[in-house]
């Protein structure tokens, strides 16, 4: 079932700064359970930031190349989604390649860890042509299957009980969902259908994140707007940003109540005082526990 994003409630969010930051190109809000912080990017300023809403720390740390996403290991230290493929960061902060596989003009882009404990990381090229980027399922082990060939891959999540991935290739303007089958060492993704289009003029549909009730929760990238859809694909809720470009979201804090939000500057001639910030809307739903990687 295809819906199309027409008559919802609009309201403007109360939004609230979590790290006033100039990033160029924020990204990947995740939430670690296990050290209660908060981990982004800054793709283009080759950065992963971390914050700690108890007591308002920070961290950043230098990739050295672009980093899509960065998500919690299991066993303490991040996987992180470069430019030339998928690295380990340790407790101790030693970096090791679990995937290199450099191509010109690509780099990695959004990524998130599946139910299973896998990474399903995202690529794209520069010049963002279209069928450039890939999908691809990283096992614990580092073994590496591609999925699907995208233009832009971006938003990934999964419902409640793990049998729908919700996925972007932004330059679909879709929200697509897929079936994942097959045995635990050869999952597919499978039966493609559209959740909903994001109309001409409303911005490119870009990070998401999947709530307890199963609503997918969108950035739009020039829309200034986070739009939640239901599991059927209607818009039941649409919240006005002070921010242009707002890229990407996730449940954190306190019994994941809280919705933080990256954004970016990049591309912008004259951006928001809060673009480039992390920004936080506070007691905007009920979150899913996030999974670490298992490698």
């Amino acid at each position: 079932m295809t819906a199309r994003a027409t008559g919802p409630v609009h309201r403007r969010a109360r939004v609230d700064v979590a790290v006033r930051e100039r990033a160029v190109l924020g990204e990947g809000p995740t939430w670690d359970p296990a050290t209660g912080r908060l981990i982004w990017v800054d793709i283009l300023g080759s950065r992963v930031h971390t914050h700690t809403p108890a007591d308002g720390s920070r961290t950043v740390m230098a990739t050295g190349q672009h980093v899509g996403a960065a998500a919690p290991r299991a066993g303490g230290g991040l996987v992180v989604n470069l430019r030339d493929g998928v690295g380990l960061y340790g407790p101790d902060g030693t970096f090791s390649w679990l995937v290199h596989d450099p191509v010109p003009g690509r780099r990695g882009n959004d990524a998130a860890v599946a139910p299973d404990g896998s990474l399903w990381a995202g690529s794209m090229r520069y010049d963002e042509a279209p069928g450039g980027g890939r999908l691809t399922r990283v096992a614990p082990d580092g073994t590496a299957t591609g999925q699907l060939t995208v233009g832009v891959g971006n938003g990934t999540g999964w419902s409640p009980d793990g049998r729908t991935m919700f996925y972007i290739d932004s330059l679909t303007r879709r929200i697509d969902t897929y079936r994942v089958e097959g045995d635990a060492d050869h999952p597919r993704v499978t039966g493609r259908r559209t959740l909903a289009v994001i109309e001409d003029g409303a911005g490119f549909p870009d990070g998401l994140t999947v709530d307890a009730d199963g609503c997918v929760w969108v950035a739009l990238w020039d829309g200034g707007q986070i739009r939640r859809y239901t599991p059927r694909g209607a818009l039941d809720r649409v919240l006005e940003l002070p921010v242009r470009r707002p890229t990407s979201c996730a449940f954190g804090g306190p019994g994941l109540r809280d919705l933080y939000l990256t954004s970016a500057r990049v591309g912008l001639a004259r951006p928001h005082p809060l673009s480039g910030s992390l920004l936080v809307l506070p007691d905007a739903g009920q979150g899913l526990p996030a999974t670490p990687f298992a490698g």
